[in-house]
């Protein structure tokens, strides 16, 4: 039954961190959209800010992020001074009276950043905007980058969750994937994060990377539970090199297949569970005391670009080169090439290509996926309170989709639309089911397991 419910719902689909997704984003939505959406922000709004470092000094085979190699620091430098420009001009748009409430510095290698270029980061957007009271500042840092001056420049900005990205530590999973990362590096950052104060630490791990076995993922998962995270993001490689050209670096003939995916996803949330942490979502687990689970037990979990949160803010401004904003009207995108970008944003300061602008069915569909992929269901009441005039649309079409379903995958039950234990690992396939942008043909995506 389970290798049939797999070969039926593990097609590709949008990994769902947003809706619509990006590919559907248009160029019709441009910088004046943009500033007219930023001007709207006001008096009680919380905003969160995502800043995009495109940079890292190795290249690793299996990312499918938006960064480019550099040995050198002059690139870095200039691109700090057009991001500190969008920064001031953005800045300048927001109402003052809409507080910021986290900070996430996303690459790319944020930690490539010189420690004086951190602090004065941190700065250049404490000028720009009015932060509120105990702002999270998250930062994804590579091991290989760092030393004692960046972790007390860290300290400094006031860092509160340090997310590491490890994967496999397997030495020849590590050769083939191109991240080389020891363990004894590994539990080196947590232990110097941890002794300058940082409450969070977070460690992703993949599975279906090359060479990698259940023995190997097995060892991995021990060695990350040995480091007490609060959180552990479990992602299964996504394999897309008509879009990453460095992925063909990646032999696809020592990649597992879709069975193979499958017993080594369910493997690791098993030892993760009876390690203590609470299931999240589709990949992310969590300590119970962790705000993450907190979220996810009274129904406040969110999803957006960093994946599953637990900020309620109504705004994410995104900044720097191909940083994606939701702003309550809708998405907008900056400029991907990075050269391109300093341009723009020496210029004007806003650097904003394409977006899209939300319909009432839109948003819609948005709430269902993202309760789809929270919660594995809706609620149909719930439906009808927020989108009274449209409600009833997706309503039917739940109802349609578990009447011609024989998988048992999902059902219906006190007028809520529930996915089954059976369906669970499947909730991107049955996300998919709402989206009304999907069938039109534009993205390619990564598998659904």
């Amino acid at each position: 039954m389970q290798n049939s419910l797999l070969a039926k719902y593990s097609g590709a689909v949008p990994r769902y961190t947003s809706y619509p997704t990006a590919p559907h984003f248009y160029e019709g939505i441009d910088c004046g959209k943009y500033a007219q959406w930023l001007g709207e922000l006001g008096a009680g709004q919380d905003i969160s800010l995502y800043l995009h470092i495109p940079y890292c000094d190795r290249l690793c085979w299996f990312c499918a992020c938006h960064t480019k190699h550099t040995l050198k620091y002059e690139p870095i430098a200039a691109y700090l001074k057009s991001l500190k420009r969008e920064i001031a001009r953005v800045g300048s748009l927001v109402s003052r009276d809409a507080k910021v409430s986290a900070v996430h510095f996303g690459g790319g290698s944020p930690t490539m950043v010189a420690p004086e270029d951190m602090v004065d980061l941190m700065k250049a957007l404490r000028d720009a905007f009015a932060f509120g009271d105990d702002v999270e500042i998250s930062v994804e840092m590579d091991p290989n980058d760092l030393d004692e001056a960046r972790y007390d420049a860290l300290a400094a900005i006031g860092m509160t969750r340090a997310s590491l990205g490890v994967q496999d530590f397997n030495p020849k999973v590590q050769k083939t994937i191109n991240r080389i990362q020891t363990f004894e590096q590994t539990k080196s950052v947590v232990d110097a994060v941890r002794a300058r104060g940082v409450h969070s630490v977070n460690c992703d791990i993949l599975y279906g990377l090359p060479y990698q076995t259940l023995e190997t993922l097995e060892t991995t998962v021990r060695d990350i539970i040995s480091l007490s995270p609060d959180r552990i993001a479990l992602f299964g490689y996504a394999h897309v090199p008509w879009m990453k050209k460095h992925q063909t670096m990646i032999p696809e003939d020592a990649l597992p297949g879709i069975e193979e995916r499958f017993r080594q996803m369910t493997r690791a949330a098993t030892m993760l569970v009876e390690a203590g942490y609470e299931p999240i979502g589709i990949d992310h687990f969590a300590r119970p005391d962790d705000r993450l689970a907190i979220a996810a037990r009274h129904g406040k979990l969110r999803r957006n670009f960093q994946g599953y949160t637990d900020d309620a803010a109504e705004a994410l401004i995104g900044l720097g080169a191909s940083s994606i904003g939701q702003l309550p009207q809708g998405y907008v995108q900056n400029m991907p090439a990075t050269g391109e970008y300093e341009r723009l944003a020496d210029a004007d300061g806003l650097t904003v290509v394409r977006g899209i602008e939300l319909s009432e069915d839109d948003r819609l569909r948005a709430h269902v996926i993202e309760q789809i992929m929270c919660r594995f269901g809706f609620s149909f009441n719930g439906v009808r309170s927020l989108y009274p005039q449209v409600g009833e649309v997706v309503i039917a079409e739940a109802r349609e989709f578990c009447a011609r379903n024989g998988d048992g995958i999902c059902e219906i039950v006190n007028d809520d639309f529930r996915l089954t234990e059976a369906g669970k690992p499947f909730a991107r396939s049955v996300a998919a089911v709402f989206d009304s942008y999907l069938a039109n043909g534009k993205g390619r995506h990564s598998v659904a397991v």
